[in-house]
């Protein structure tokens, strides 16, 4: 039997749908344990530390452990170290995205920081939201963990990392660097952070606009399931193609 292949797996819309469970995908990651197989499962959600999803997900029958979440926060707090160590960041954010950038070894603060770092939150508002764009004005580089203009809630749809970023960089005249999916550099930063190579390694998502065209630049292997955003007749709208169509992550036998 050949050795089993890698897998950086999207999360929304492949495991999970809001907070219920894709049917499936708890089989496909037990396949994936059964044949000792690497994996990561990869989220443009900076708002909860990998422990926080870890339970979420396991109230809802996903037994995933923390050091197999990798985050758009994580990959921010990477990307900061890389570029200058021990810097400082004016924040905004919730836990997920806070705590990985103090882990990187960054101070949090609004005194001449180097970087304006936007994230999710729960509670956008204009003073903080004047506050960056002041900062970004004045000279602090500008960095967001993702370019998702809008995400889902229980409650309905909600302005994400992406249109806030909009509204900062209209009015300073600055474009964000965006971190996260489809940048390729969170699938490198992935899989350096578990020492995979891309060759060896599939991308699963169900976005042709982030997962598989990130995948896709990576040099991975890439399965679109059709569980999530994009549908089987959106495809051939694009001039690139992912590897594999499958319904669902039911359907991957590694």
């Amino acid at each position: 039997m050949e050795p089993p292949k890698n897998y950086l797996i999207d999360m929304d819309g492949v495991l999970v749908s809001g907070r219920t469970l894709i049917p499936g995908a708890d089989q496909f990651l037990g396949r994936l344990n059964a044949r000792g197989a690497e994996y990561l499962v990869l989220t443009n959600n900076a708002l909860y530390t990998p422990g926080d999803l870890a339970h979420r997900l396991s109230s809802i029958g996903l037994d995933i452990p923390a050091g197999r979440i990798f985050t758009s926060a994580m990959a921010t707090a990477h990307f900061l170290s890389s570029q200058k160590p021990k810097g400082t960041a004016f924040v905004i954010g919730e836990s997920g995205l806070t705590g990985a950038i103090h882990e990187a070894g960054y101070v949090i603060t609004d005194l001449n920081p180097d970087y304006v770092v936007l994230g999710e939150t729960n509670s956008y508002n204009m003073p903080l939201i004047t506050k960056a764009v002041r900062l970004v004005a004045a000279g602090s580089h500008f960095i967001a963990t993702n370019p998702d203009p809008s995400g889902p809630t229980e409650q309905g749809m909600v302005p994400a990392c992406g249109a806030m970023a909009a509204l900062i960089e209209k009015a300073s005249g600055f474009s964000p660097f965006f971190v996260g999916k489809p940048n390729p550099l969170m699938m490198r930063t992935a899989l350096n952070f578990l020492g995979l190579h891309s060759e060896n390694t599939v991308m699963v998502g169900d976005r042709m606009d982030t997962d598989i065209i990130g995948g896709l630049e990576s040099g991975m292997e890439t399965i679109l399931v059709l569980t999530g955003v994009t549908r089987r007749e959106d495809v051939a709208r694009y001039p690139y193609q992912p590897t594999h169509i499958l319904e669902s992550v039911a359907d991957i036998e590694p």
